[in-house]
């Protein structure tokens, strides 16, 4: 039986095991209440991507003494994930659940913690609003087109015909957000660099993302990378067509050695740490977390190594800037790709602004439509 089946009980380690897992969490060390933690995903925990990066951060957090955790694979964003959760609550005595799809948020997990008040539900990427939502839900994520703007620096730095792709699911804003990063980031080495962007339509279209890196392909693109949650296929068909590529979620090296250049990836255990930590202790319930590269919510993939020595610098002296709060991806003048400025001159729009999460344009030099 697949010991991650959600109504399975994970064993319970020592303390000492957990601690030196996790880097040592003295306040979940003590003798507590034991922890029931609903897991949600909307596709395969093994994806390469999206739902693996969360998978291995709850295989972390199951470390901990007095933790049990049920979890749910291929949950859809629909009326599903709501009988998933109430399923969770009631049979599993689940009193923290992660459920980790966008499209889970709105109304779904609204919806069910208004029923179920003494229990917390932490969602990825949503944004908490304090004047409508209730107190008991939170969410958080990760500034990860810090990483994405890196990954766009190598890409600049590895194309040859000046053209880069983006193979992406939906033009939601922190879709845009890295589409954007990603072409600044290339563009900051030549100018004259394009990125062209097929939307697949959903987050999982193995067939769709097959086509569109083909298509790319055929249109002269040379370095890709993309946003959709199980990156494994436009990986491996790019590779397949002598491309480089730059990951996402988590690291695809090991799927295509010798066309891995970087990648952008997912460090959740960060913030899960966080909101564990509050439920163990009766801290509130954080509402709204996000961090970026100096706060270890994301980090980059190691270099392939077909990435040159003077690539892999530029790269790493602006991370160096990032996590020193010295460099911002966004400022003025920035234009959108229809000629229109969307950050005025004069004008640095911070990570932590929130105008940001609602992002609707793609940049100057993106090919490709909202």
């Amino acid at each position: 039986m697949d010991h991650w089946n959600r109504r399975s009980w994970i064993k319970n380690v020592g303390a000492a095991g957990a601690m030196a897992s996790l880097g040592g969490l003295p306040l979940l060390a003590r003798a507590q209440k034991p922890l029931t933690i609903g897991m949600i995903y909307v596709g395969p925990k093994d994806d390469f991507g999206y739902n693996q990066s969360h998978y291995e951060a709850a295989s972390e957090i199951r470390k901990l003494p007095g933790v049990k955790i049920v979890s749910e694979e291929n949950v859809p964003e629909t009326q599903a994930v709501q009988k998933t959760m109430q399923g969770m609550i009631s049979q599993d005595g689940a009193t923290l659940l992660f459920p980790t799809s966008f499209g889970y948020f709105n109304p779904h997990i609204l919806d069910v913690a208004k029923k179920n008040a003494d229990v917390r539900f932490s969602h990825c990427g949503g944004m908490w609003d304090a004047a409508k939502h209730p107190k008991n839900v939170g969410s958080f994520f990760g500034y990860i087109d810090e990483c994405q703007y890196l990954n766009g620096v190598i890409a600049g730095h590895m194309t040859k015909s000046k053209k880069i792709g983006f193979v992406a699911a939906k033009p939601i804003p922190q879709v845009l957000r890295n589409i954007n990063a990603f072409t600044l980031g290339a563009k900051s080495v030549h100018p004259e660099i394009t990125c062209s962007v097929i939307f697949t339509g959903d987050w999982s279209m193995p067939v769709k993302e097959a086509e569109a890196t083909n298509s790319l392909a055929d249109q002269g693109v040379d370095v890709f990378t993309m946003h959709v949650d199980g990156p494994k296929v436009v990986v491996e068909t790019a590779a397949k067509r002598g491309k480089f590529v730059c990951g996402y979620h988590a690291s695809q090296a090991k799927l295509a050695p010798n066309a891995y250049l970087t990648g952008a990836e997912w460090n959740w255990i960060t913030p899960y740490k966080q909101i564990v930590e509050a439920a163990r202790t009766g801290k509130p319930h954080p509402n709204f977390l996000r961090g970026g590269l100096k706060e270890g919510f994301v980090k980059t993939s190691a270099y392939g190594p077909m990435v040159p020595e003077g690539a892999r610098k530029a790269a790493d002296a602006i991370k160096a800037k990032m996590l020193k709060d010295e460099f911002e991806i966004f400022t003025g003048e920035l234009k959108d790709n229809t000629g229109k400025v969307v950050i005025p001159k004069g004008t640095t729009v911070k990570q932590v602004d929130p105008v940001l999460e609602g992002m609707n344009y793609l940049v100057e030099g993106v090919i490709g439509k909202v």
